[in-house]
């Protein structure tokens, strides 16, 4: 199972690359439920990320402009465990 930092920053890169993603597809790209999207969300949210959600059957999420929307290039990156954990 991925870690939470890890899941966030896949969740940030995912949403960088295409304009709006459902929830569903979100989930299943990730391999994860539709309710740790939504939790992953909240916390992308919290850290100041302008996620604006459209609800319904054809809603979906998408990243908003802003200074926390930047791009982030890790995904070329290969993420480690720390060894203080």
């Amino acid at each position: 199972m991925i870690q939470t930092s890890a899941r966030l920053l896949q969740l940030l890169s995912l949403l960088q690359v295409r304009r709006e993603w459902t929830g569903p597809a979100l989930a299943k790209r990730m391999g994860v439920t539709e309710r740790t999207v939504r939790r992953d969300i909240d916390k992308l949210r919290n850290l100041g990320y302008p996620i604006h959600a459209s609800p319904g059957i054809a809603g979906g999420y998408q990243l908003g402009a802003g200074p926390s929307s930047r791009r982030c290039s890790l995904t070329t990156m290969k993420l480690s465990p720390s060894p203080w954990d």
